[in-house]
C-alpha cells in the first residue's frame, strides 16, 4: 500500500498524519502502523493519526501509539488541528471527535489550545499521584538537582504488578515556581521517554495546583522539546474543568511510503 503522509511535531512529540477523510486508509493494519512509526525502518514517530470524516463534528482524530495501541493524545490533538487546516477544514474554532469523546480547539498562528476532559479525581498515596487526563498518568515530584533516569524509573512503574496489564504513563516533575514546572515523561505505547507529552503536562500541572491549593488558573510546563501551558478552573479538591492544553504544532515534512 502506498501511503501519502505528513509529519508534524508538537514540542518534540512527533506524529505521522494521514488524510483519511475519504476512508482511503481504513484498512491500515496495526502491523503497518508499527512499521510506519519505526524509527529505523519506517518514517519514525511517537504515534500515527488518521483524520477521519465525522457525521457530527469537523473531523475525527483517530490516534494510535507507536505500538498500535489507542489512547487520547494532547499534543497529537494539537497537531491534528494544524494538519486539518491543510485539508480545507476550518479550525480557528473547531470541535472534533477523539477516543475519549468531543473536544474543542482554537487555533492562531502562534499556538493551538485544545480543551481537555474534566478531571474529577486525583489519586494519591502521599508520595505519588495518578490522574486520568485522556490517558492515565503516574506523577511523582523530585528535587531540581535529582538525576533520576526517567526510562529506568518509568519502566519500573509501568511494568509493576499494579499497572502492567493496562500500562500507565510515568512523569517526574521538578518545581521551578508555583506556576512553573518542568517534567520528564515515559510513555506507554511508545515504551520510552518522549520529548513532550500533552496529557502528561496536563496531569502534572493539575497535581501541582492540587498540592499548592492556591487556586491558580495557569501553569507553564517546560518539557525537553519546548514549552507548554495548561489553563484550568478548579471547582473542588482534585476537581477541574475548562482545562486547556496550549502550545505550538509544526509541520516537519511530507512524502510517500510503501508498507
Amino acid at each position: 500500500m502506498k501511503i501519502h503522509f505528513s509529519k508534524y511535531q508538537g514540542t518534540g512529540n512527533d506524529f505521522v498524519m494521514l488524510d483519511n477523510l475519504s476512508g482511503e486508509y481504513n484498512n491500515l493494519s496495526i502491523a503497518q502502523i508499527q512499521a510506519i512509526c519505526n524509527r529505523r525502518f519506517g518514517i519514525g514517530a511517537d504515534g500515527l493519526i488518521k483524520i477521519n470524516a465525522s457525521e457530527r463534528l469537523a473531523f475525527e482524530m483517530d490516534y494510535y501509539n507507536a505500538d498500535g495501541s489507542k489512547s487520547f493524545c494532547g499534543n497529537g490533538a494539537r497537531c491534528a488541528v494544524e494538519f486539518a487546516t491543510t485539508l480545507g477544514l476550518k479550525t480557528e474554532n473547531v470541535k472534533f471527535e477523539a477516543i475519549d469523546g468531543e473536544h474543542f480547539a482554537t487555533r492562531t498562528n502562534q499556538e493551538i489550545r485544545v480543551k481537555m476532559k474534566d478531571v474529577n479525581f486525583i489519586e494519591s498515596d502521599g508520595v505519588a499521584f495518578v490522574v486520568q487526563t485522556g490517558s492515565p498518568h503516574f506523577v511523582q515530584f523530585q528535587s531540581q538537582d535529582a538525576k533520576t533516569d526517567i526510562v529506568e524509573f518509568g519502566r519500573k512503574i509501568r511494568y509493576s504488578e499494579k499497572y502492567k496489564a493496562d500500562g500507565i504513563n510515568v512523569n517526574l516533575v521538578q518545581v521551578l515556581a508555583d506556576n512553573s514546572i518542568s517534567i520528564e515523561t515515559y510513555e506507554r505505547g511508545v515504551e520510552d521517554e518522549t520529548l513532550s507529552c500533552g496529557t502528561g503536562a496536563t496531569a502534572c500541572a493539575l497535581v501541582q495546583d492540587f498540592l499548592l491549593d492556591k487556586e491558580l488558573s495557569r501553569i507553564d510546563v517546560k518539557v525537553k522539546g519546548g514549552n507548554l501551558a495548561v489553563e484550568f478552573k478548579r471547582i473542588g479538591s482534585g476537581q477541574y474543568e475548562e482545562i486547556f492544553l496550549i502550545g505550538p504544532a509544526k509541520f516537519v515534512f511530507s512524502g510517500t511510503i510503501d508498507v
